[in-house]
């Protein structure tokens, strides 16, 4: 065999080796299927869940169905080829321990119910279900809830491989993004005069009163339905006074309906066609914010992603404004916060009569905390409940047929961010089991467990630092300030668990320390942020002590806090400087705008 023939064979064969490996790396990168369970066609009864995305890497399917399943979560899958794939499903056992997990569920392949039952594991992980044959490149695949309590479903991954994906948040976020083939920046960018993130009172007073002014605005939400707390979701009404902004918060607040009432979706429609209302905001629901760039304490753009399609935007503006409740937006951007309650030292804070309940020795992370409302109603027939030992623990022998505000979690050893989940499943707990023990009660017999919120309404979290920290003291003395842009009547109310009185109540259930002040006002420089220059903040998570929030966290006062910001942005726009530039050179000129406020018609409101 000559040179030439067998420099021919060589090439031949190396190209042979060469359609093989790239088939192979195609072949096997095209095996790789992860299905993302809140991106399914049809989610049937349950419901996507985004608010700990943060906490435990995405959003996920819920099956919150109060006791009885929900519809089946239906999706197709496309496969590239045909072939025998493992089943693996990112899951938790929310309520580990000696019962039958309480959010069981299954998996339905092609109408054929798979024998592997879920919600086992203890701790968000990944749990093995099978091997099936996929044929014609694609399947059928539904979510199968088998209980109706809160099982929860992240996503479904299929591969040729029956090695485990990883668990760790860290390595579980550059898989899920390795797999999905997803770049590191948001293929669409948009740029804004203001970007609002937050679509609570705040947040929508912000974005109407920068846009009566001429701004454009985005305003970014990561729920269906606008107003936090005082939505149809959580069912909060609004106290508080309307200060300047009658007319602007008349358009989004509520009545005053019990908390839980089903009357809160009337102030829903009216709250989500006002705002919808104006040309200059574009809304973005569904949308929860992940991350926000800042250089040298300017804030450059907000990321946020559907939190159903995983579809991402950039946003781009001279100023954001951080109305999370959170704080997210300050935190991401490198923002001083406080979290926790300072000493009594610190401020001076002290109320001798209630000690250290309501300011301590000491500084700790204690907060006021979260709730979850829920409420029933009396029918014709008896209505059966099930049996819920795993719920036992956290009610004991309590027994209730409906929640209100006292229905509250708060521990030190919980951080109301970082174990959010947590505090919601105790309160699920909570409530699930104190329903079971009263329905023991042949009285209860024809009661029916109708609502149970699945989101926490928290009151107290991070408080991110301004140029001035509103204090108790500020309230009980009704300080006035030079830049007062929001006003308020209401009593400061410093929440407790009851538990800490008697170790024999329930730890679920809350009580208030009212403090009767004057009229109080909350400066400007409570509203911006102290090191990130660009940055307003508006709601729960403004400038304050722990014991300063007590009265102005309520939803007209934060809202009034909104409306105060959007007229500075619009400020801040016209002049070219940022929030802190308008306390200094304009402040003359923004308190104008804010009185113009009050001789504004306001409108008769719609519902």
């Amino acid at each position: 065999m000559n040179t030439g023939m067998i420099k021919n064979q060589m090439k031949n064969i190396n190209k042979f080796f060469a359609i093989a490996f790239f088939l192979m790396v195609q072949n096997s990168f095209a095996q790789d299927i992860l299905v993302e369970a809140e991106s399914f066609d049809n989610p049937g009864g349950w419901v996507v869940d985004p608010q700990f995305e943060q906490q435990m890497g995405s959003p996920y399917l819920l099956a919150h169905g109060i006791g009885k399943p929900v519809k089946n979560a239906i999706t197709k899958v496309d496969f590239e080829s045909d072939g025998e794939y493992h089943v693996w499903v990112r899951t938790k056992n929310w309520v580990p321990g000696e019962w039958d997990a309480p959010g069981r569920f299954k998996l339905k392949v092609n109408n054929q119910l798979l024998d592997k039952t879920l919600g086992l594991r203890s701790g968000w992980g990944w749990e093995y279900v099978d091997r099936i044959s996929v044929s014609n490149k694609e399947i059928d695949l539904e979510l199968v809830d088998l209980t109706g309590f809160d099982g929860r479903c992240d996503a479904i991954y299929f591969s040729t491989s029956d090695k485990e994906p990883p668990s760790s948040l860290t390595k579980l976020k550059a898989w899920r993004k390795k797999i999905k083939a997803e770049p590191n920046a948001p293929e669409i960018t948009k740029s804004y005069d203001l970007v609002v993130v937050g679509g609570g009172l705040a947040g929508c007073a912000a974005s109407i009163a920068a846009a009566e002014q001429g701004l454009k605005v985005a305003l970014i939400h990561d729920r269906p339905f606008l107003g936090g707390n005082a939505s149809e979701e959580i069912r909060v009404h609004t106290l508080g006074i309307y200060g300047n902004f009658e007319r602007i918060l008349k358009k989004i607040d509520t009545e005053h309906y019990p908390n839980g009432s089903v009357d809160a979706k009337l102030d829903q429609k009216k709250r989500d066609d006002n705002v919808k209302s104006y040309e200059n905001i574009d809304l973005f629901l569904n949308h929860r914010a992940y991350d926000a760039n800042a250089v040298n304490g300017v804030i450059h753009y907000v990321d946020a992603r559907q939190t159903a399609t995983g579809e991402r935007i950039r946003f781009e503006a001279p100023r954001f404004v951080d109305s999370t409740g959170d704080g997210w937006i300050g935190y991401w951007a490198g923002a001083e916060f406080s979290y926790g309650r300072e000493s009594v030292e610190t401020y001076g804070e002290e109320w001798e009569e209630h000690g250290e309940l309501w300011t301590p020795q000491q500084p700790d992370d204690a907060v006021m905390g979260s709730s979850v409302l829920w409420g029933s109603k009396e029918v014709e027939n008896d209505q059966y409940f099930p049996k819920v030992p795993w719920a036992m623990p956290v009610a004991k022998d309590y027994a209730r047929v409906a929640g209100e505000w006292q229905w509250e979690f708060s521990n030190p050893d919980y951080n109301q961010i970082d174990d959010a989940e947590e505090i919601r499943d105790h309160m699920l707990r909570a409530i699930y089991g104190s329903f079971s023990n009263a329905k023991k009660d042949t009285v209860n017999a024809k009661i029916k467990l109708e609502w149970v919120s699945s989101l926490v309404g928290k009151r107290e979290s991070r408080r991110l630092v301004g140029d001035h920290i509103f204090t108790f003291n500020d309230a009980k003395e009704g300080r006035e300030f030079p830049d007062g842009v929001v006003m308020e009547t209401r009593d400061v109310d410093i929440h407790y668990q009851t538990v800490l009185e008697d170790e024999k109540n329930p730890d679920f259930i809350s009580e208030a320390l009212f403090y009767k002040t004057p009229q109080y006002y909350i400066p400007y420089r409570s509203l911006y942020s102290k090191n990130i220059s660009n940055l307003f903040m508006a709601g729960r998570n403004f400038s304050c002590s722990h014991a300063g929030l007590g009265g102005p966290r309520v939803m007209r006062t934060t809202g009034q806090m909104g409306a105060a910001v959007g007229i500075a942005a619009a400020l801040c726009a016209k002049y070219d400087v940022n929030p802190r530039e308008i306390y200094t050179g304009y402040l003359e000129e923004y308190l104008a705008l804010i009185e113009e406020q009050k001789f504004q018609k306001i409108p008769e409101t719609k519902k």
